[in-house]
């Protein structure tokens, strides 16, 4: 009997606003047979976000028990909110031989390379911070407050992008849908 190869962990980061969850959609719509690893949140649903499809929403309390019996791969706390990898979703897929998405930042980056150094590492950046800004601005979400903090969050994890092995930048989406999907396939075959 032959050996389940084991699956790959695809690790995508990006400053919020720099496409990364669309990128991901895209990819997952063409890579059918890829595992995408839902992110715990302990923020608020934003309007039709759905719970198990865009974050699993959870209390602080609930997080925070996770903490302490190690059920996150890695987690951080960003803008006020926790949010984390499930490591048991992780460990199933990889075992099992399927192919590995994670959408987080560059603290949850660093902390999954700890546990999976052979992750191969993707940062999406924006083509110009007044993109990035126009981009978040679009989105009507956030007050000025939090779009000032996500904008200095930004210019920090840009200042980190050499931890990552590949780096797209989103100016064109179907060219990064495109060199994103050709990252991954080249480590498929």
């Amino acid at each position: 009997m032959m050996a389940v190869r084991r699956g790959r962990l695809f690790i995508i980061s990006a400053p919020s606003g720099a496409g990364k969850t669309t990128l991901c959609r895209a990819t997952l719509k063409r890579l059918k047979d890829m595992l995408y690893s839902v992110s715990y949140t302990t923020r608020s649903p934003r309007k039709g976000e759905q719970d198990g499809v865009d974050y699993h929403f959870i209390s602080k309390e609930g997080f925070r028990a996770g903490i302490k019996t190690g059920r996150w791969s890695e987690w951080a706390e960003v803008h006020g909110n926790y949010y984390g990898t499930s490591a048991e979703f992780i460990e199933k897929g990889l075992s099992s031989g399927r192919d590995t998405l994670l959408d987080i930042d560059v603290q949850g980056t660093i902390q999954i390379l700890k546990r999976h150094p052979d992750s191969v590492t993707i940062f999406v950046l924006p083509p110009s911070m007044d993109t990035l800004r126009q981009r978040l601005e679009m989105r009507g979400t956030e007050s000025e407050t939090v779009l000032k903090r996500r904008l200095e969050n930004a210019k920090k994890e840009m200042a980190q992008q050499n931890l990552y092995r590949h780096l797209i930048v989103n100016d064109q989406l179907s060219s990064a849908i495109e060199e994103l999907i050709s990252i991954i396939q080249g480590y498929r075959l």
